[in-house]
């Protein structure tokens, strides 16, 4: 009787720690523009740890038209209310439609990065690209902060998961940038790909 309830205690014991709670904070492309919240990609990968057992916790806190500074201002607040083990920043790309200087947006994911360093939040940076039509320099400025950052500070770097959704129109709005409900469960699947082997590190 004292072994089985021994290997019951570390049974839950050894479940407590593989358990994760990963805060989203993103903009739109995370926040699920112009469909019902549940829809969004990060409804559907939280609904599908719920429903595989539970083992993972995400917490959306994406904004729709949120700016890297937006976010910046709100991340003390969020860590200190959801305390969550990782950070997922899908951010970056309002900043850049409205043509903010790049080394605004790097310094201001900068911060982000290391505020939850400092509280023992491992993070992640999502790659984040623009439409073609804002220039080679600028382009190229703006798309090299990421990799460049992650890779100085150490951080895994999720590539853009709408790079092989722009291309498919039935997949887009019609505004060129936005996913539609249908394309969902494809970022979904993306994204948890690349998360799930690090949260279970």
């Amino acid at each position: 009787m004292a072994r089985i309830l021994f290997a019951l205690m570390w049974m839950m014991a050894t479940a407590s720690v593989q358990a994760q709670t990963l805060l989203v904070l993103g903009d739109s492309l995370s926040a699920g523009y112009q469909m019902p919240a549940d829809q969004s990609w990060p409804a559907l990968l939280g609904q599908q740890w719920q429903e595989a057992g539970g083992q993972h916790r995400l917490i959306n806190a994406s904004i729709s038209g949120e700016t890297t500074q937006g976010a910046l201002t709100r991340l003390p607040v969020l860590l200190e209310e959801h305390k969550p083990d990782w950070l997922l920043i899908e951010l970056g790309g309002n900043d850049g439609l409205r043509g903010f200087p790049p080394a605004l947006t790097r310094q201001n994911l900068a911060k982000m990065l290391t505020m939850a360093e400092r509280k023992g939040i491992r993070t992640i940076l999502t790659q984040i690209q623009l439409p073609p039509n804002y220039g080679a320099r600028y382009l190229r400025q703006f798309e090299q902060i990421f990799p460049e950052l992650a890779a100085e500070q150490a951080r895994p770097l999720l590539p853009f998961f709408l790079d092989d959704i722009v291309t498919r129109p039935e997949l887009m709005l019609n505004d060129g940038i936005h996913p539609k409900a249908e394309a969902q469960p494809l970022i979904r699947d993306k994204v948890a790909r690349f998360v799930e082997p690090l949260l279970s590190q």
